[in-house]
């Protein structure tokens, strides 16, 4: 596929143009104009640009890509690397950072609420990245964090009374404690993200709901894997995620 046609595919597939982000959507860094094998990953790091110039990758996509809004701008040290290494193979990097949070059926919300079995019902009144849903059936919250654990393959960290019986979720993947607040008033009884903060353990202490912070990297692995088996399954492209292992 052409690099032009790829870019303009995946900009209209996500619905990138309403979205303001942190970070430019779309194509970051210009590679080879054909486009036939790409790697997929969550991170644009060093190791998985070294990974995609080994099998012959023609391009990268992944969900955080570079150039974030009050990031040092200059490439020097590790951005250099990066970069250098990057346009000695003539690789693109595409990132896609709240519009694959936000897709209705590839995004990293949607995926992680397939992947656990959780029934979608509506999105955040006040902030839409936030899916409300509800339990196949009630669990105590300890169990639903132990499930999660088999899930995920990562042990979460889970606030609250493990013995409250659970019934409907709010979930926003990566870093996204800072909507728990409103997913309470709005109804959650139980609310997942990526990560904690040091006044989010208070939070869910003094309101009785439950907090899991299961990973930023562990809950944003699904959204990227969905977008390159779509690329693969619908047009033709050769794909593969390399999942690189991040403890955060």
């Amino acid at each position: 596929m052409n690099r032009n046609a790829l870019q303009m595919l995946l900009e209209s597939f996500l619905d990138c143009a309403r979205f303001s982000d942190y970070s430019p959507n779309g194509l970051q860094v210009e590679g080879r104009e054909e486009i036939a094998r790409v790697v997929c990953g969550v991170t644009a790091s060093q190791a998985l640009i070294e990974h995609a110039v080994e099998v012959g990758a023609d391009a990268i996509i992944v969900h955080h890509g570079w150039f974030w809004r009050g990031e040092d701008p200059c490439l020097t040290g590790f951005r250099r690397k990066r970069a250098a290494t990057l346009m000695a193979h003539d690789i693109n990097l595409f990132a896609y950072h709240l519009p694959l949070d936000a897709h209705p059926e590839l995004g990293n919300n949607a995926q992680l609420g397939k992947l656990l079995g959780w029934r979608f019902e509506r999105l955040g009144a006040r902030q839409p990245l936030v899916h409300h849903g509800v339990l196949p059936h009630p669990l105590p919250a300890g169990e639903l964090a132990r499930q999660l654990a088999a899930r995920l393959a990562r042990e979460p960290l889970l606030v609250g009374n493990p013995e409250r019986l659970i019934r409907r979720v709010a979930w926003c993947t990566g870093g996204a404690q800072a909507y728990f607040e409103q997913a309470i008033l709005e109804g959650a009884e139980l609310y997942l993200s990526g990560e904690i903060s040091e006044q989010t353990v208070h939070l869910a202490r003094e309101t009785g709901v439950p907090y899991i912070a299961a990973g930023h990297h562990a809950t944003e692995r699904y959204g990227i894997q969905a977008l390159g088996a779509w690329l693969a399954r619908e047009h033709g492209l050769q794909t593969s995620f390399v999942d690189l292992d991040n403890p955060v």
